[in-house]
């Protein structure tokens, strides 16, 4: 099968910004051309010994997919129109996008010999085909495919909410995960104690990632239960998880998803329940946090990893 192939051309340094902005237009996967040199963690993830010499232009070609019966003038008019309102407080460089057509690639399989386990202080995230090192038995272990769906956990956000996750957690208490991705923060909810987790998500590809992480982890079905809708504005989604019962909630969006998806959120807390959310950037911390606020929860900490920020408060 053939694709549709656009790159957009922007600066480098825009780089995460403009990916969640395209993120917004309905774009989930992204590749990213660049010539930012690698950090010595990205070499030792990657198995990189010998790196080109090249200099950093600071220009970045970001391409992204669609298949031939997409509609994509539409899929271009939200593009461009995410691109303008963030060209109004950031400069994105050109901003230019090209048309080209490739072959069908195995997108699902080919990016895994970039995904080698890593940690999150001391709890091992590896992936699924991959075992266990002798050094590693005995510490806490995820194992995670993520499939199509978001949830490595080498993104900043994501480990941003399970340092949170493993502060506030209680044994035994109830957790609601909205956009549960890969189900990985339901995952490390349960592996630090929680007793049930439900997750919700948009996309059909994260309900399965979920569930087949959930087995790959040993986690029964009595523990778990995976809902695809929108808690924000679907009645039947916002009945079937339930009013002010969960102990923990987590929400690894994005700021202007969580602006309001809060109010239900807040629905959904038990008196004294904490709500970690994150997949904020940096400028858009205090939209998020005056949000919180005006859903009546007390704001406990904002923590911080690179330009991202996650915000966690008290019902």
């Amino acid at each position: 099968m053939k694709w549709n192939k656009f790159t957009l051309k922007i600066r480098s340094e825009a780089e995460d910004v403009v990916i969640a902005s395209l993120a917004e237009a309905g774009i989930q996967g992204v590749e990213i051309e660049d010539k930012i040199p690698l950090t010595a963690r990205d070499k030792e993830q990657m198995f990189v010994d010998i790196l080109p010499d090249v200099a950093d232009d600071g220009v970045a070609y970001l391409n992204f997919y669609l298949e031939e019966d997409e509609d994509k003038e539409a899929v271009l008019s939200r593009v461009r129109e995410e691109l303008a309102e963030l060209s109004g407080f950031l400069d994105i460089g050109e901003g230019t996008i090209t048309e080209s057509q490739t072959e069908d690639k195995d997108w699902i399989n080919n990016w895994k010999q970039y995904f080698k386990q890593f940690y999150v202080d001391d709890l091992l995230i590896i992936p699924s085909w991959e075992k266990i090192k002798p050094e590693d038995e005995g510490r806490p272990v995820i194992h995670i495919d993520p499939g199509t769906a978001f949830g490595t956990g080498m993104h900043e956000t994501t480990q941003l909410c399970i340092r949170q996750i493993k502060k506030h957690v209680a044994p035994g208490c109830q957790m609601l995960d909205v956009g549960c991705g890969s189900g990985i923060l339901s995952i490390a909810g349960i592996l630090f104690g929680a007793g049930h987790a439900v997750m919700t998500d948009l996309d059909p590809c994260a309900v399965s990632a979920s569930a087949e992480n959930m087995a790959e982890n040993g986690i029964g079905e009595e523990c778990f239960q995976i809902l695809e809708g929108n808690l924000i504005d679907d009645a039947a989604v916002q009945d079937a998880v339930g009013y002010g019962k969960y102990d923990l909630v987590t929400a690894n969006i994005l700021a202007d998803v969580l602006v309001p998806l809060t109010p239900a959120v807040a629905r959904c807390l038990k008196e004294g329940g904490v709500y970690i959310s994150s997949g904020i950037l940096q400028e858009k911390e205090q939209m998020v946090a005056d949000a919180v606020r005006k859903a009546g929860l007390e704001i406990l900490e904002i923590t911080r990893q690179g330009e991202w920020v996650s915000v966690t408060a008290r019902k």
